[in-house]
């Protein structure tokens, strides 16, 4: 297989009108897979993100790098009569419409649902907003730590006796963002078969929601809201389930150590791995329960053994011994990885800015759709070349508009 090689999504064209984490990780995924993402931007400083937290002025951030490869930039300036125009006809020829702006702002603009439906029965028009319709929160502006605390994420995260934590891994951007391209991609191919396109929205909240099933399951239970449980399943029925410290004293110098809660199979495992088989008869530890019930002495025999190991070492031998158990690797560890870059899970490039450049790859591996990243670009880089392409304004026209301060 080439690059050559068609992608799951070439021939899909996605009008993009995000910004920060939540809507670009939408279209940055449907780039990966193919489509051609049109991001519209502000000619004045395009998306905030650009600047945001950047470290030089003048130069995109980081943070919007690792957000927007694999598109092309297109600068419009949406309030101006012109600036209108152009988007109406972008509409017309695109497959889906992805949008993340504060409630009420694209139907402000003239580029709600109704309107953009109007113009394009057959797009899909996709949209993230903190709370959904009906909401009593529905006017509120969120972002992603917004998100995890109203969606039950931050009330099951942190130790039994402390306080709510935000977990760090930004679920209710991202999270939220894939399970809108979840919906678009279900969305394209139903219209595969109707002809018609609809509008798909996700709720941040309700996505952070759906990813606390499980803590939904403990709470049907007991009786009472799940609880916070440190690194203990919510459920609680499973021991070891707990990160221990190991040789290196490092601020990530651990490894988590995890049996089944289904049968004894791994707990003997590990039994013999330790070299405390003397304990398979304890009845302390002779069911899955009893295990739970008696985690503290489990965790003293488990730390009492893996402090003599650094957590590759740990980690190694338990997973050869048929426990599971992962080292605590740190982002540095992660991102020097020979094998992930191998894999695709991390790509360096060469950004016009920022010169050789490392950022996550696409982790979806598909058979028939190879995997190919490209740096985001920079800001309206890609404008000229749309509006001549698609719209079919020759450079008198483009020029004129330029000159508006349209584009």
């Amino acid at each position: 297989m080439t690059q050559q090689t068609p992608q799951a999504l070439s021939g899909c064209r996605v009008l993009d009108l995000t910004q920060f984490e939540a809507g670009t990780s939408v279209t940055q995924a449907m780039g990966w897979m193919g489509a051609e993402i049109l991001k519209i931007e502000n000619p004045k400083g395009g998306e905030q993100g650009r600047y945001a937290s950047s470290d030089r002025p003048g130069f995109d951030s980081y943070y919007f790098l690792v957000l927007n490869a694999n598109k092309k930039s297109v600068t419009v300036n949406l309030k101006s009569p012109e600036g209108r125009e152009i988007l109406t006809g972008l509409v017309r020829e695109c497959d889906v419409m992805v949008e993340n702006f504060t409630p009420g702002y694209m139907e402000k603009l003239g580029f709600g649902w109704d309107e953009v439906h109007r113009i394009n029965p057959r797009i899909i028009y996709a949209r993230i907003k903190g709370f959904g319709a009906g909401s009593p929160y529905e006017s509120y502006k969120a972002f992603d730590m917004i998100a995890q605390a109203t969606g039950g994420i931050m009330s099951i995260t942190g130790e039994a006796d402390g306080r709510p934590l935000k977990p760090g891994p930004t679920m209710g951007d991202t999270g939220a963002g894939l399970h809108l391209v979840i919906g678009i991609l279900g969305a394209l191919l139903q219209r595969a078969q109707t002809g018609k396109g609809q509008l798909v929205t996700v709720a941040m909240q309700d996505a952070m929601v759906n990813f606390c099933r499980v803590a939904f399951a403990a709470q049907a239970r007991d009786g009472h809201a799940a609880r916070r449980a440190g690194n203990q399943l919510l459920l609680g029925t499973t021991a070891p389930s707990e990160a221990y410290a190991c040789k290196g004293g490092g601020l990530n110098d651990y490894c988590y150590v995890y049996s089944n809660r289904a049968n004894n199979v791994q707990w003997q495992a590990l039994l013999r791995v330790i070299g405390r088989t003397d304990l398979a008869e304890d009845p302390r530890f002779a069911s899955p329960q009893a295990r739970a019930d008696n985690a503290d002495a489990i965790n003293v025999i488990v730390a009492d053994w893996i402090k003599d190991y650094d957590k590759h070492e740990a980690m190694r031998l338990l997973a050869e011994g048929g426990v599971p158990a992962g080292a605590v690797l740190d982002t540095m560890e992660l991102s020097a990885d020979r094998s992930m870059h191998d894999r695709g899970v991390f790509v360096t490039m060469d950004h016009a800015q920022r010169g050789e450049l490392t950022i996550p790859g696409w982790p979806v591996m598909m058979s028939e759709s190879p995997n190919v990243t490209t740096p985001a670009p920079l800001l309206g880089a890609d404008t000229e070349q749309t509006c001549r392409d698609l719209l079919g304004m020759d450079s008198e026209r483009i020029a004129e508009l330029r000159a508006a301060g349209a584009i």
